[in-house]
């Protein structure tokens, strides 16, 4: 095992990964920018340093100066956690020249993933379902058109690289094609460098369905359930849980094997998350598999018993996996809403300030992760997102109750959060019927 762990992120998963650490034994290193010099996770780590100023692309994005970090500090690995350098093969190609153990998947397998439509390819030859639509990159306007023409509107144009929801638009008619396609294309050039797009069928009404899988370098490949990650706005989660009661347990089978098919057809190693679009007929369709650990991971964390934090390290650090798929038992339920600085009367506009008063709710079954403090002053620089809130009950009608409970109880005040919005999401009688979907959101919280 790893004996100090550079830790190349900030805020909650940053505090998060710190922890993980500090449980077994290990030193860990922070890297911040000179905007996050107060931070949380900066106090937390047993070394800090200054990687750059706040842009991140001078400081977290800043690839030679976490790796110099890095070795300046004799660390031995490096958590990316999720953003930033995450995903970023190039980055882990440079671990590895460094003797440095990059921790998460291989570069090859996450450069392969990483690229939406070789991932198609790849499921379709694995037997892992996909939506209809392009297998490379669209060339052309009209290509998109006739390929619309042949699997029916409506569609979806989505950027080939990166994700988080960007460079992606459902377009419902011919007369809207030539807008979103211009529109994808910038937004994915802006976002990821790479302005290429595929099509793909507009699954309706569908719910958003991921499996967490996480494999090690002895061949073994365990799924630990599913997150039902439908509650959205603008492609942006906002509410995740475990399990979803869209599934039943013969689907829920079926799409862990096929989660694990598809993990498996690219030689996947360490953390990962295979997502899906499940349709009112229970037919489910590739969506994307993301090569890291996610933001909604403490929810499976809370069903399952297993720390992924932990079982990530242990991975790349050449052990194999604690546990076998027969040990994973889905007991109780969990739900995780996303505490953001923004204001959503304001059509959710970003809002940054310092914490002028802070109370966390506490009790059996009740999670924050978060980088708060009382007096530490929020920067405009960096994602919305100030930490999770996160519930686990011996099942959904109980775990709906503690998360409302939870979030009357919460004050993050001194500047504009969605505490309220999310409040009244979980107090929606379509919530708790669990009768949404994807565009729940959109038609009924306006």
């Amino acid at each position: 095992m790893f004996n100090k762990v550079l830790v190349a992120n900030r805020g909650e998963i940053a505090v998060r990964i710190i922890r993980a650490c500090r449980a077994m034994g290990i030193a860990t290193v922070a890297i911040h920018s000179t905007a996050d010099a107060s931070a949380l996770h900066a106090q937390l780590a047993d070394e800090a340093l200054c990687v750059g100023p706040a842009s991140p692309l001078d400081s977290y994005l800043n690839q030679y100066a976490v790796l110099s970090a890095a070795v300046l500090t004799g660390a031995e690995a490096i958590h990316p956690g999720y953003g930033f350098l995450a995903e970023n093969a190039k980055f882990a190609r440079m671990c590895e020249k460094s003797d440095i153990a990059f921790i998460g998947p291989p570069p090859d397998p996450m450069e392969r993933m990483g690229d939406k439509l070789y991932a198609r390819r790849t499921m379709r030859e694995a037997g892992v379902p996909i939506t209809p639509g392009s297998l490379e990159a669209l060339t052309s306007v009209d290509e998109a058109l006739a390929l619309a023409n042949e699997v029916g509107y409506p569609v979806m144009v989505k950027a080939a690289a990166g994700g988080g929801g960007r460079g992606i638009r459902k377009v419902d008619g011919p007369e809207q094609m030539e807008s979103a396609f211009s529109q994808a294309t910038a937004e994915a050039q802006m976002a990821f460098g790479d302005g290429r797009l595929f099509l793909e069928k507009c699954v309706l009404d569908a719910r958003h369905i991921e499996f967490q899988i996480i494999a090690d370098a002895h061949g073994n490949v365990v799924h630990l359930g599913e997150r039902d990650c439908s509650m959205q706005r603008r492609n942006q989660k906002l509410l995740e849980e475990a399990p979803s009661s869209a599934l039943d347990g013969e689907l829920r089978e079926r799409m862990g094997r096929a989660a694990v098919a598809a993990a498996r057809a690219v030689g996947y190693q360490n953390a990962g998350t295979v997502e899906f679009l499940v349709n009112r007929n229970h037919e489910f369709y590739f969506m994307e598999m993301n090569t890291r650990i996610q933001v909604e991971h403490p929810v499976t964390e809370m069903v399952t018993g297993v720390d992924l934090v932990q079982e990530q390290l242990r991975v790349a650090a050449g052990e194999p996996l604690s546990f076998t798929q027969k040990d994973i038992v889905l007991r109780g339920h969990a739900i995780e809403c996303r505490i953001n600085a923004e204001d959503p009367v304001h059509d959710f506009r970003p809002a940054c300030g310092t914490v002028e008063m802070l109370h966390i709710p506490q009790g059996p079954g009740v999670r924050f992760d978060s980088g708060l403090y009382v007096g530490w002053q929020v920067p405009p620089h960096y994602d919305s997102m100030l930490g999770k809130l996160i519930v686990h009950g011996r099942d959904r009608e109980d775990a709906i109750a503690r998360m409302k409970a939870a979030l009357m109880e919460i004050v993050v005040s001194g500047f504009p959060t969605n505490i309220d919005f999310e409040l009244d999401l979980v107090s929606h009688p379509g919530f708790e019927a669990g009768s949404y979907d994807t565009s729940f959101i959109a038609r009924e919280m306006k």
